[in-house]
């Protein structure tokens, strides 16, 4: 409607200067020269008047041009300040603004809900230019999952976990790959997802990142407990007879060898191996019913406790042994009011497991020492941290300490780091190892 008004005061003007143009030419032909002569004057200034309003118009124009060009829409154009004729114009600029700036808004509004949605789910999501490797985008949830405040390029990722680098360069869209992430005091499991998109003559990559180390260590676990369960259960089936006949053969042979004249020692021979197999497979019994704990443990009774109370209780059990052997044992709890909501019986089962570990990891140590420690982190999830100064373990171990059957102890049955981690795995929580060889290891409960 604006520019409709504008448009009818330009042809307005064209009309005009025609029409005099007309006259003029008229009075020519006719021979009033003078008429024309008063005339020109009239059509010198309808001219120079339309010349400037073109001007003024083409100057407005090219403020609102620039204003647009910079995208700044709060400029207003004041329309009483302006000539009658620019009026409308100023008008159509100012809804134009108006329109923009509601446009620019609603825009900015959808960019806010989405970054803030991105920023509540817990997937980690990059965003890259695929020629350069330059960083455009990365949230919350990524950052924390890292533990890398921020990415410039894809290379500075390189430098600090390679072969995440690698995985997240080598994927293709559509593509699906589980990969590890490495930290400084340990590594989880990430399963990495690629989709590619373009803008104008750029292409982007969007990799989105889900921890899957809590469900891979369900999985692992339940498989476990299916294998442990068959196994004790055939291993039982199968070993009982053979104690209960090697006892009955025992107890036969003694009733014979009295009426038996054995000069040779074959009886004794006899005696001996049916012993052997006697007590063979009654550790193997005695081996699967320790094995069958891994699966007795299906529910926990909950209750609030206090952390002071758990390491204070561990602390007056444990210390005649830590006394004998002249280990140091320091507790760091910086909050003693910190609390968690646990199964006391089976967390109290998780320490001293840990606690006994780590004696035995520092004993022969000449400054041995064990430092308790909890604390709240970014999270806000109760963390106990149970290190020593001991030998450490190398890489290759590390991998494989929770598996059950595996020990790196002589004597030792591979079931407690076991128990441990199903224990943990049942409060929603996890259990990590961090180990330097020679300097120490550390092993973290986070509920």
């Amino acid at each position: 409607m604006i520019f409709k008004r504008l448009e009818s005061r330009i042809i307005l003007r064209i009309l005009a200067l025609f029409a005099l143009l007309c006259v003029a030419a008229w009075l020519v032909i006719k021979g009033y020269y003078i008429y024309a002569v008063i005339m020109a004057p009239l059509l010198a200034w309808l001219a120079y008047d339309f010349y400037r309003f073109q001007m003024k118009a083409h100057n407005e124009l090219q403020q609102f041009v620039e204003s647009v060009h910079y995208r700044d829409f709060s400029r207003y154009f004041d329309v009483k300040a302006a000539p009658a004729d620019l009026q409308p114009l100023r008008q159509g600029f100012n809804e134009i603004n108006t329109t923009f700036k509601v446009i620019s808004k609603e825009k900015e509004t959808q960019y806010q809900y989405l970054q803030r949605i991105l920023e509540l789910v817990d997937t980690g999501i990059l965003s890259f230019e695929l020629k350069s490797g330059e960083v455009v985008w990365m949230n919350e949830s990524l950052k924390r999952m890292l533990q890398i405040p921020y990415l410039k390029t894809i290379n500075s990722l390189a430098r600090r976990d390679a072969e995440l680098a690698e995985t997240i360069s080598g994927i293709k869209p559509g593509e699906v790959k589980i990969a590890t992430a490495h930290l400084e005091k340990g590594s989880f499991k990430v399963l990495v997802s690629c989709s590619v998109f373009q803008t104008e003559a750029q292409v982007y990559k969007l990799i989105a990142f889900q921890n899957v180390n809590e469900a891979l260590d369900e999985t692992e676990s339940k498989a476990w407990q299916r294998l442990l369960s068959v196994m004790t259960h055939e291993i039982m089936n199968s070993v009982a007879p053979i104690s209960s006949l090697a006892a009955t053969l025992k107890n036969r042979l003694h009733e014979s060898m009295d009426k038996m004249n054995d000069h040779t020692g074959t009886l004794d021979d006899l005696e001996v191996g049916i012993e052997t197999i006697k007590r063979r497979s009654e550790g193997l019994l005695r081996f699967a019913e320790t094995y069958r704990s891994l699966n007795k443990i299906t529910s926990l009774n909950l209750s609030k406790v206090y952390v002071l109370d758990l390491f204070q209780n561990l602390q007056q059990l444990m210390q005649p042994k830590l006394d004998q052997l002249n280990i140091e044992l320091e507790i760091v709890l910086k909050d003693p009011e910190l609390m968690l909501e646990a199964d006391t019986n089976l967390v109290d089962q998780v320490l001293i497991n840990l606690l006994v570990n780590a004696i035995d990891a520092v004993k022969d140590r000449p400054t041995p020492r064990i430092v308790l420690s909890a604390f709240q982190n970014a999270n806000k999830r109760t963390v106990i941290k149970v290190a020593d100064n001991g030998a450490g373990m190398p890489e290759e171990v590390l991998d494989k300490i929770f598996i059950p059957f595996f020990s790196t102890k002589k004597s030792g049955s591979g079931i407690g780091l076991s128990l441990c981690k199903q224990i943990m795995m049942l409060h929603k929580g996890t259990i990590q190892v961090q180990s330097v060889e020679g300097e120490g290891t550390a092993f973290s409960l986070q509920f």
